[in-house]
């Protein structure tokens, strides 16, 4: 007999949430990279597949391997094909530890690979498009953790305001006085491994129009390796999902012990058909393939309908 030829590396899993893309590799304990191309943003660097290249941020959840394991190379292969140094969002508790890290491939390579760490402190926030910020919170892990939310902020013209002579408006502006009410849109959530908590009802999380969420295992007697490891069971997700407001609810860094359709079988019986309709698993290819294709043929149709 011949040897049978090696496995094949995991496809990355597509959703297309309008107006987001969520793509990437997610399973529990081997690699989570998950791309937002619309954001310029990329939530962990566990691997770094060629799409992730065009991200100019990486935001770190935690340090664990399954992670970070490909941030170095993201870095270096982003300098190689001349698309300027990545940058690192990560907790700053982390900092010198993924500084350390960074430091130590590149004493190893005998280069320096360009890059910018920026480290976030719970609340903090940085701009990662014009008016879209990128908002840090701790979350609890075995590690120091933190989830993300991008927020889109917005002015409003004051309600009693409106209808007044641009002039007028110009000259309350310019004595001093708010005319606007600021406004902070949720856009979308991140929250890393992590146990359930109150830092999953913050209203920015809570409201946000896509939560990407981990929930590690399905099985009913894992409830108590979930809790040692510090990761969501399929039960914390169903009680959450009760109370979050999100269009969709992405599902990540599943077990590769945990079968897509069981997981997908046991949501329903447990939240509901409608609950659970709004839920996503990244890996799952073969559902997430027929709903794109679905998308795309109702958008062909349409611009046909447009044309017509």
């Amino acid at each position: 007999m011949i040897p049978r030829p090696p496995p094949r590396d995991g496809s990355l899993g597509f959703l297309y949430l309008p107006p987001f893309r969520v793509q990437g590799y997610s399973v529990a304990g081997e690699a989570t990279t998950i791309n937002i191309p619309e954001m310029d943003v990329c939530f962990d660097m566990g691997m770094a597949p060629r799409s992730a290249l065009a991200a100019k941020f990486c935001a770190l959840s935690h340090g664990h391997m399954d992670h970070v394991g490909g941030l170095a190379y993201w870095c270096s292969q982003r300098n190689f094909q001349g698309m300027g140094p990545g940058t690192i969002v990560c907790d700053a508790r982390i900092e010198s530890d993924v500084r350390g890290m960074m430091d130590g491939f590149q004493s190893l390579e005998r280069q320096k690979t360009p890059y910018e760490l920026i480290p976030l402190e719970h609340e903090q926030e940085i701009q990662i498009k014009n008016n879209i910020m990128l908002r840090a919170f701790h979350t609890e892990h075995t590690a120091p953790s933190v989830g993300y939310v991008i927020i889109e902020k917005r002015t409003k013209l004051k309600e009693h305001l409106v209808g007044l002579p641009q002039e007028k408006l110009r000259d309350m502006k310019q004595s001093g006085e708010e005319i606007v009410n600021h406004l902070e849109v949720p856009l979308l959530a991140y929250t890393g491994d992590t146990l359930p908590g109150a830092h999953l009802l913050r209203d920015d999380v809570r409201k946000a129009q896509v939560i990407i969420s981990e929930c590690t295992f399905f099985e009913p007697d894992h409830k108590e390796r979930a809790k040692i490891g510090m990761h969501m069971h399929v039960d914390d997700l169903v009680e959450w999902l009760k109370l979050v407001e999100c269009e969709h609810m992405v599902v990540v860094h599943l077990s590769r012990r945990t079968h897509l359709g069981q997981a997908r079988k046991q949501l329903v019986q447990q939240a509901g058909k409608e609950l659970a309709s709004k839920v996503h698993f990244l890996m799952d290819h073969r559902n997430n393939r027929l709903r794109y294709e679905e998308q795309a043929q109702a958008a062909h149709k349409l611009e046909e309908s447009l044309n017509n």
